[in-house]
């Protein structure tokens, strides 16, 4: 078998799709990514039902959960429902390894979100770090650094 027909056997049955990171990333939906973005293996891009936003220059570790669907009030019975909301990550971005992106998330450009951090509704400002669960940022933590260097 060749290295295609391999490929295209292994998506199968991990049940992926092929796309422009590697086979153990999954891309769900239409996600808009920017260019020269990075996304480490066993990431998860879920833009079904909802708008993903991925900037230019981004660097996605591996292990990171984007996901536009919170299905936590279906699943015991507080509706029929999954909620889906949009989410923006900003141009630079840095988003450690086994962090979760929720729904309704806006990242802005420039920052870092540290490994494990969960990210939930709400907007963390340009130049910013995000640390933890439940998350704290420190808004503009990296801007006197990054203007020092331009």
């Amino acid at each position: 078998m060749n290295r295609d027909a391999f490929k295209a056997r292994f998506l199968e049955l991990i049940d992926n799709e092929d796309n422009p990171f590697h086979a153990l990333v999954w891309i769900r939906g239409n996600p808009i990514v920017g260019k020269d973005v990075y996304i480490g293996l066993f990431s998860e891009v879920n833009a079904k039902g909802a708008r993903v936003v991925i900037g230019d220059g981004c660097d996605i570790a591996s292990f990171v959960s984007i996901n536009v669907a919170d299905s936590h009030l279906r699943a015991i019975g507080l509706t029929d429902e999954t909620e889906r909301r949009d989410i923006i990550i900003g141009d630079h971005v840095f988003i450690g390894s086994h962090s979760v992106i929720l729904g309704g998330a806006e990242i802005g450009h420039h920052s870092v979100i540290a490994a494990g951090t969960v990210v939930r509704v709400g907007v963390i400002p340009p130049y910013s770090l995000a640390i933890g669960n439940p998350m704290v940022v420190k808004p503009g933590y990296y801007a006197d650094a990054i203007r020092r260097r331009r």
